[in-house]
C-alpha cells in the first residue's frame, strides 16, 4: 500500500483513485518487489505460478485486495488437489493496462497483453467491482475466453467471505469455475468441483451457528514452497 501512495502522490496530470480498507490484510510484496509491481501497474506474479517454461493451462487475473485473495485461495486449492494443473496468476494494480495502447496512454501493446493472458487460455479474472468494466475495457483484444467475477449487486449484513460467495467471488467458486472451463480435467476436475460445493454447504451452515467465517477461511496464509518472505498481515 505504501508503494501504491507514493506512486500516486508522485505522478502528475491525471487522477488517481485510492481505496483502502480498514481490516487487516496479508501483504504479498516485500517494498522493492511492491515498488516495481506498482511502476508497472500488471505483472506475472511468478511465486504464485507453476507454468514457467512453458504456456499455461488456464490464466487467474486479479485486481483488489479482496479478489487477489481469494484468487490465491483458489491457487492454492487447485495446486494441492490438481498439480499437473498449470496456473498463471496475473495481478493488476492499473486498470488501464487492460486497454490497447492505441486507446489510452497506461494500456498494453496487444502484443505484451498477450504475452500476459495468452491469446487462446481461458482467463478467471476476480475483480473488486462490476464485472462488465473488465469486457468493456478488453473488448479489443484478440482472446475472448475471459470470464470475470465481480461484484453483481449482492450483499447484506453478513461475514466478509460470506459477501464473496453472494457474489461468486470466492475461492471455492472460482475452483468451480476453472473446473467448468477445462473439461480435460476429466473425473478429477469432477471430484473437486463437488468438493467445493460441499464447503460452501459446510460454510453456510457455519457461519449461520457461529456468526463468523470458518477457521480455515479467517486463518488461511499461502504456503506455497515458492511463498514469496513477505506474506505478513498488515492493517
Amino acid at each position: 500500500m505504501l508503494s501504491v501512495a507514493d506512486h500516486c502522490l508522485r505522478s502528475r496530470h491525471y487522477v488517481n483513485v485510492v481505496i483502502a480498507g480498514k481490516r487487516a490484510m496479508p501483504q504479498w510484496l516485500d517494498i522493492e518487489a511492491a515498488t516495481v509491481h506498482c511502476t508497472e501497474g500488471i505483472g506475472i506474479w511468478d511465486w504464485a505460478s507453476n507454468d514457467q517454461g512453458g504456456e499455461p493451462d488456464v490464466v487467474l487475473g486479479c485486481c483488489g485486495d479482496t479478489p487477489t485473495l481469494e484468487v490465491l485461495g483458489a491457487v492454492s486449492i487447485l495446486r494441492e488437489h490438481l498439480p499437473e494443473l498449470k496456473i498463471r496468476v496475473v495481478n493488476v494494480v492499473d486498470l488501464m493496462k487492460l486497454q490497447s495502447a492505441s486507446e489510452h496512454p497506461h494500456g498494453l501493446s496487444d502484443t505484451d497483453y498477450d504475452s500476459l493472458f495468452t491469446t487462446g487460455k481461458h482467463i478467471i479474472f476476480a475483480f473488486h467491482g462490476y464485472p462488465q468494466l473488465i469486457h468493456r475495457l478488453t473488448y479489443r483484444r484478440a482472446n475472448r475466453n475471459l470470464h470475470v467475477r465481480g461484484y453483481n449487486e449482492e450483499g447484506t449484513i453478513t461475514t466478509p467471505f460470506d459477501m464473496r460467495v453472494q457474489n461468486r467471488l470466492d475461492r471455492y467458486h472460482l475452483v468451480q469455475d476453472v473446473i467448468d472451463r477445462l473439461p480435460q480435467l476429466g473425473d478429477r476436475g469432477s471430484s473437486l468441483k463437488q468438493l467445493m460445493a460441499d464447503k460452501l454447504i459446510q460454510h453456510d451452515h457455519y457461519i449461520d451457528i457461529h456468526g463468523q467465517d470458518m477457521p480455515e477461511i479467517r486463518n488461511w496464509k499461502w504456503d506455497s514452497p515458492d511463498e514469496r518472505p513477505a506474506t505478513k498481515t498488515t492493517g
